[in-house]
Parts: structure tokens; C-alpha cells; sequence
């Protein structure tokens, strides 16, 4: 059975206010990288960070700017997490740095936090430590920072959150991206809230976001010539994303509720099929479930994930695997990786599903059925 349209892993939900701001932008005519709601959405997302914020063209541009903030240059190590979106990682390369990955915990999916230490404690050893520690936000899940930030903060290693796919959770009552020097947030068209494309970068430091600012407008020096004594980058976010931007970030909270609703109903449905399980949800901090992912046991399931996402394709339902750990990315071959049997072990088991925050209960209600029918045809074929 095909459900008569697509129904997309995670799509954009617009409202009203996004219509509005975007037709203020239009009648004002300020449509580039300066005007009215670029200033607000950086003065509402600083009033909800804490934290003074740039708007930029995208989350990866914000880890590039975060980096070269935390004075990362050739030569130098940065850390990062391998179960992660190349976008979070490849501004290493982009600097001339050298990456070293490390694996996740199976507790919350990120960074483990056991690991970092030994690591750190090794490279402290010998007297070479990491230049800056990245630490990605999956999925919608914080990583438990407490750790991360004592070690980090003992050798004096500053840590840079990637907070791209964690906007609207919590850690221990903190917003993530808040918690290291630098944080940085997508607005990428599948994210729990959208600009369509774009991102943030917040930071402690009032001067490094200002810096952020100047590199991400050309490195332009001030004055009526053009005049540049710095190398910059065309990283500035539109008006018009903006303006969309601020239509979401109003109904960020009911985004996250809904994008919740959806994970927990895909759990209630699963609750009598053996070997499929929702991604854990740490118990300190609200975990928004910006997509749902769920493991399977072959085993017990009766299929395999690969199998399981050809089964939903032919039903004209989007799924697709968890991230494929960069240190078996082509790209990343020969990095070193401290660990990484976990990551792998989530990339060959994870599956993520539809988890639009528009997803009606009918299109769930489908895609449930179908996972359904999987395991009972399976599990049928094998009792005769």
C-alpha cells in the first residue's frame, strides 16, 4: 500500500506570522543582509539565550566563526564527535586543522563524556591538547555537559556546542549552545523551526560575537572605501530569512510539543513489537525529538533497519539511517578515533521517521501501520 503523496522525515511548518514579517520586509524593501528584522531576531534570540547573538547564513557557518573565535588555525587538533552531520565538522578542515573524533555514549547518543577525559588526560600527558572541543546536540538531545565542561575547563580547552539540531531543549535547566564559549544554531529547512535556511552564533564574549559579525560581512573595515585588512566570508543572514525566522521562533515551544507528541506516539504504537526501541531520553533535560529515531534489533524485529527503510519507501514514506560516523566518511579516512563501535552500532541500527510537526495523525497513523505490517509479515512468515 502507497500513501498518495510523500510524507517527508521533517518539513517546514508555517504559520502566519512568518506571511506577515516577510511582507513588512518586502514593503520596506529591505530584502539583503541588513534591515529591521535581522535586528530583531537577534534581539529576541539574545533576550531567550541570555547571550548576545549574530544571525548568519547558516549552522555551519557558525561553527566555521566559532572556530576561528576559539583561535583555531592549521596544524592544530579540534575534537569532535563522529556520530555527527559533516556540516558540524568539515569548517575543521576549512581552517587546516586536523580533526580527532570521538565516540558517543549510548545514554544520550553524543559525545561520551568518559572518553573526552581520557583523551584529554593523554593529550595533557604528552603536552599537545586539542586547540578546541566541539560538542553536537543530536537529534534534539543535549549532551550531558557537566562532565564535558569540567574536564574541558580543567585543561583550559574552550568548548564550542553545536546546538544545531537542539533548539527548544534543555540541559539541567540551561538552554544548550549557552553552556560552552560559543554556541551555534541551525535554521536549515528541516529543523524544528526554519528560516527557510540560516543560523545563530551566541557567545559569552560581547566582542567575539561582534567579531563574528565583521568576518561575516566580508571582514569589511569600517569607513565609506571598501577596505578589508582581514580575510571575511559572505555569512550574513537575509532580511527575508530573518523575518521568516522570527514568524517560527514565536511558536517555538508549540513546535517542540508537537514534535514530542509525535515521538511518543510512534513509542505507544511500538510498545508490543520487540526490537524497536525510541532513542533514550536523558533524564536531564527535555529532549525536543526533532526527529524521531528509533534502533532495531534485527533479531528480535525480524528485519533489518536497511530492510525496514525499503519497506516504508515503497510506501511513499521518507525514512532514513541515523549519521554515518565521520570516521567512515571517505572524506575522514585515517583521522584518528578514539572509540567509535557505538556510533557505528547506531548508524548500522538507527532509523530515523516522519517527525514533522505538521505530521497529520493520519499520515503517523500510516506510517505506523506499515511498520506494523513489516514485523507481523515477518513474524508470520516465520511461524510457518
Amino acid at each position: 500500500m502507497r500513501f498518495p503523496y510523500r510524507i517527508h522525515l521533517s518539513k517546514p511548518h508555517m504559520g502566519e506570522w512568518e506571511r506577515q514579517f516577510v511582507d513588512e520586509a518586502f514593503s520596506e524593501n529591505w530584502i539583503s543582509t541588513v534591515g529591521r528584522h535581522l535586528n530583531e531576531l537577534e534581539r529576541e534570540f539574545s533576550e531567550y539565550s541570555g547571550l548576545p547573538s549574530v544571525a548568519i547564513a547558516s549552522g555551519t557557518a557558525g561553527i566555521h566563526l566559532g572556530l576561528k573565535l576559539l583561535g583555531v588555525k592549521e596544524g592544530d587538533e579540534v575534537v569532535s564527535p563522529t556520530l555527527t552531520f559533516a556540516g558540524g565538522c568539515n569548517p575543521i578542515l576549512y581552517e587546516r586543522a586536523t580533526p580527532v573524533f570521538v565516540d558517543s555514549d549510548r545514554a544520550s547518543w553524543n559525545i561520551d563524556p568518559a572518553l573526552l577525559t581520557d583523551l584529554l588526560e593523554r593529550r595533557a600527558a604528552c603536552g599537545r591538547l586539542p586547540r578546541a572541543v566541539i560538542v553536537a546536540h543530536l537529534f534534539g538531545q543535549c549532551a550531558d555537559m557537566d562532565p564535558i565542561m569540567e574536564v574541558c575547563g580543567r585543561f583550559e580547552v574552550p568548548v564550542l556546542e553545536d546546538a544545531a539540531e537542539a533548539l527548544g531543549s534543555s540541559y539541567r535547566g540551561r538552554i544548550p549552545g549557552t553552556i560552552g564559549e560559543v554556541g551555534v544554531y541551525s535554521l536549515n529547512g528541516n529543523k524544528i523551526i526554519t528560516g527557510s535556511t540560516g543560523g545563530l552564533l551566541v557567545a559569552h564574549d560581547e566582542k567575539r560575537v561582534t567579531k563574528a559579525r565583521f568576518w561575516a560581512t566580508q571582514a569589511r573595515d569600517p569607513g565609506g572605501d571598501y577596505l578589508h585588512s582581514e580575510l571575511g566570508y559572505n555569512y550574513r543572514m537575509s532580511n527575508i530569512v530573518a523575518a521568516i525566522a522570527r514568524g517560527q521562533f514565536r511558536v517555538l515551544e508549540t513546535r517542540v510539543r508537537e514534535r514530542r507528541g509525535v515521538a511518543f506516539r510512534y513509542q505507544d504504537a511500538f510498545s508490543e513489537l520487540p526490537g524497536i526501541e525510541l532513542m533514550p531520553q536523558a533524564e536531564y533535560g527535555v529532549h525536543t525529538n526533532w526527529l524521531s529515531c528509533f534502533l532495531i534489533d534485527e533479531e528480535r524485529f525480524g528485519i533489518s533497519r536497511d530492510r525496514l527503510i525499503s519497506v516504508l519507501n515503497d510506501a511513499n514514506v521518507e525514512a532514513r539511517p541515523v549519521w554515518r560516523p565521520m570516521h567512515l566518511q571517505k572524506l575522514y579516512l585515517g583521522a584518528e578515533v578514539v572509540g567509535g563501535a557505538v556510533a557505528e552500532d547506531l548508524n548500522r541500527r538507527g532509523i530515523c521517521l516522519p517527525s514533522s510537526s505538521s505530521l497529520t495523525e493520519g499520515e503517523q497513523t500510516f506510517v505506523i501501520d506499515r511498520i506494523r505490517e513489516a514485523y507481523s509479515y515477518v513474524t508470520g512468515a516465520n511461524r510457518t
